[in-house]
Formats: structure tokens, sequence, C-alpha cells
């Protein structure tokens, strides 16, 4: 069994053949799938799209969207968690790849930290997006996460940052990238990782993984991203789906 840990079907790419995407997913062995919103409207719409069976949901502000958040968002999230199946806060956290504005992104890192807080308050683990902003991101989780159970989303950092990741017990979500050929750092350091500590996701409809890459990626497609994880860890295509969907289900309580 595969888990597909980060996805957003909810995306209008899907809106004429979700159905289908689905099929394709169950029939590739992918039995479990988290999507995860990135604005109040989606976290909205990935926790209506759990009434169908093995679709699960995260809510949270992306920091792309942070113009949207304000004093009463955190409420509406918390409201939104109380669902069964929303197993956690995501997607947050830190994006400086567009935004150079210095006090932009202290508010990125205030509205972060709020929603660490809110996870805190629900004892909800967390899925954090991290582009370019390795270094504070990390001093955010060593500072205000440690008590908190999370993973960081698509990994793109560099093994020493890893390596203090693995210290707070967060996991890193391996995706699409892992398959390119100009993938430098990740390789190393998926060899590195303890089994315990990697998710596998494709964060559909984005970074589709070789063979598929430039096409629109769904979750089917985790099992490239498996087997490529396999072929660099030197072990089967079995157990790296035992082991990473054994962490999902640890993570986000998905049995």
């Amino acid at each position: 069994m595969f888990i597909d840990t980060h996805c957003h079907l909810e995306d209008e790419n899907f809106s004429a053949d979700r159905a289908e995407v689905l099929k394709r997913a169950k029939a590739a062995g992918v039995e479990r799938i988290i999507n995860f919103g990135s604005t109040l409207q989606s976290s909205i719409a990935v926790t209506e799209l759990t009434t169908i069976p093995e679709l699960y949901a995260g809510v949270g502000i992306h920091p792309e969207e942070i113009d949207e958040f304000d004093a009463t968002t955190c409420d509406k999230l918390a409201a939104l968690a109380a669902a069964e199946k929303v197993v956690a806060i995501g997607e947050i956290g830190l994006d400086y790849h567009w935004e150079k504005d210095s006090a932009r992104r202290l508010l990125q890192q205030k509205i972060f930290i709020e929603q660490l807080d809110l996870a805190r308050q629900l004892k909800l683990p967390v899925c954090v997006h991290d582009r370019d902003a390795h270094a504070d991101t990390l001093k955010i989780l060593q500072s205000e996460a440690r008590d908190l159970r999370g993973v960081l989303h698509c990994y793109s950092g560099s093994l020493e940052t890893a390596r203090e990741v693995f210290k707070l017990g967060w996991l890193i979500g391996v995706d699409g990238p892992l398959t390119f050929k100009n993938s430098a750092k990740l390789p190393e350091v998926v060899k590195f990782a303890p089994q315990d500590m990697i998710l596998i996701e494709t964060d559909a409809p984005y970074l589709a993984p070789v063979p598929h890459r430039g096409k629109r990626n769904e979750p089917a497609y985790v099992v490239e991203v498996a087997k490529k994880l396999a072929e660099i860890r030197n072990e089967t295509l079995e157990e790296v789906a035992e082991y990473t969907a054994a962490n999902a289900a640890r993570l986000y309580g998905i049995f």
C-alpha cells in the first residue's frame, strides 16, 4: 500500500476527471491520499472532499497567501479541523522565493508561528512548506515547535539541515524532484535519512516525477517517487511502500 501524503485534488486541474484520477491511484496501489489547503477556501474544499473514503485533509494558510490571514482565520481553521478526517494543520510555513521584502518575510514568520500554535492547541501534526527559507524555517521549528510533530513537505534543504530536522523528531516529504537529473542534494539526504523519517508525496498537480515530468501530476505517480527512493537506498519497492505508509499512519493517524 502507498500513501500520497501531500496532494491538492481540490485544484481546478482535477475538476473534469477527479473520479478517474482516483481510480488510477487505486489501481496503482495508492490507498490513502492527504489533500492540503493553502487558502481558507481551499481548506474548506479539501475538507469537503473527505466524504470520499480514501481522502483525508489538512487545513492552513500557505505563506504566499498571507494577505487573507486576519484575526478570525485561526478560529475558522479550527472549526474546519474539528471534522473527523482533518488530520493536520498545513500547508503552512515560509516562502522567500518571490518575496524579497524583509517586512513581508517577518509577516510570514508571524503567521507561521500563529498556525503552529493552533496545531499545538488542537493537538494536530503540521505540514510545513519551506522554499528558499531553510535557516528561518529551522530556527522557528527549533524555538516554536519542539513539542509538535510534523513534516517538511517537498524537502529541498541540505543534509546538514535534515540532520537538525531529524533531531526534532520531524520527518521529510520526498516528491517528484528526487527523480530529476538535476536533483543534487536530495539523493544524499534520502540516503542518510532513517526509515522512520521519510514520507512520499506528489504535491499534485505540481512537480510530476520522471517519466511524467512536465505533465499534470496525480497521486498514482507517487509510485515513481517510491521506485527512485528504493533505487537510491538499495531497498525493495515493497520495503519503501511498507515503511512510508507506516510513517504516514503514525504521524497522521491514518490506519
